[in-house]
C-alpha cells in the first residue's frame, strides 16, 4: 500500500531525526535517499558522519534528481530533503547565462514542472515514503531575486507533496505537530 508523508520544519528543527525514528518503526531496514549534491570536503564529511550515525540497517543511496530510477517497492524510505532536491533542479551547472539575465520565472516554472512530474513517477509505487523539507517561506522576504524565485518553487514544491501526502507533521523545536 502507497503511503506519502511530509515532514516539514526550519532548520535544526529535528526533521531528519523524526523522520529516521518514524521509518524505524516501520520497517527493520528502511532506505535512506540522500537527495543532496556534495559541494566541499566539510559537506562530505557531515554526510559520512550521517550515514555512520543511522547504521548498517539503512540502505543508503544516493539520487541529486531523478527518484524514480530508483524502485522501492515494498520498502520504507526517508527522502531528505526537499530542498537540496528542489535546488538540483533550479540550478544548472551547465547553463552559463549570468544571474541578471536569467528569465527566473520561467527557470521556477521549469523546475517545478520536472520535479512534479519526477515526484508522481517516484510515488506511484506502493511503499511509505517519508519526504523531508525546509520551510523557508516562514522567514522574511529576500533582498536577492534568485533566492525570492527559489523560495516560490519551494514554496509551490512543497505544496504539491503536500497535497499529496496521506500525513503532513510540522516540527517544532523537536516536537512533531501532525496538520494534516
Amino acid at each position: 500500500m502507497r503511503r506519502v508523508i511530509l515532514i516539514t520544519g526550519g532548520q535544526r528543527s529535528g526533521k531528519s531525526s523524526y523522520a529516521e525514528q518514524l521509518a524505524l518503526s516501520l520497517s527493520a531496514t528502511p532506505v535512506y535517499v540522500a537527495t543532496a549534491h556534495i559541494w566541499d570536503e566539510e559537506f562530505r564529511h557531515r554526510v559520512e558522519m550521517h550515514q555512520l550515525r543511522r547504521g548498517p540497517q539503512w540502505t543508503n543511496i544516493e539520487e541529486e534528481r531523478y527518484l524514480s530510477h530508483h524502485d522501492l517497492t515494498g520498502r520504507v524510505a526517508v527522502i531528505d530533503c526537499i530542498t537540496l532536491w528542489c535546488t538540483n533542479f533550479f540550478f544548472n551547472p551547465e547553463d552559463t547565462t549570468p544571474d541578471n539575465q536569467k528569465d527566473w520565472h520561467q527557470t521556477v516554472d521549469q523546475a517545478l514542472e520536472a520535479l512534479k512530474k519526477e515526484f508522481d513517477r517516484f510515488t506511484a509505487h506502493d511503499a511509505t515514503y517519508i519526504f523531508v523539507t525546509n520551510e523557508i517561506g516562514s522567514g522574511g522576504v529576500s533582498e536577492h531575486v534568485v533566492q525570492r524565485h527559489f523560495t516560490d518553487l519551494q514554496g509551490w514544491m512543497n505544496q504539491y507533496i503536500a497535497r499529496h501526502a496521506d500525513d503532513v507533521y510540522l516540527m517544532v523545536s523537536g516536537i512533531a505537530v501532525k496538520i494534516k
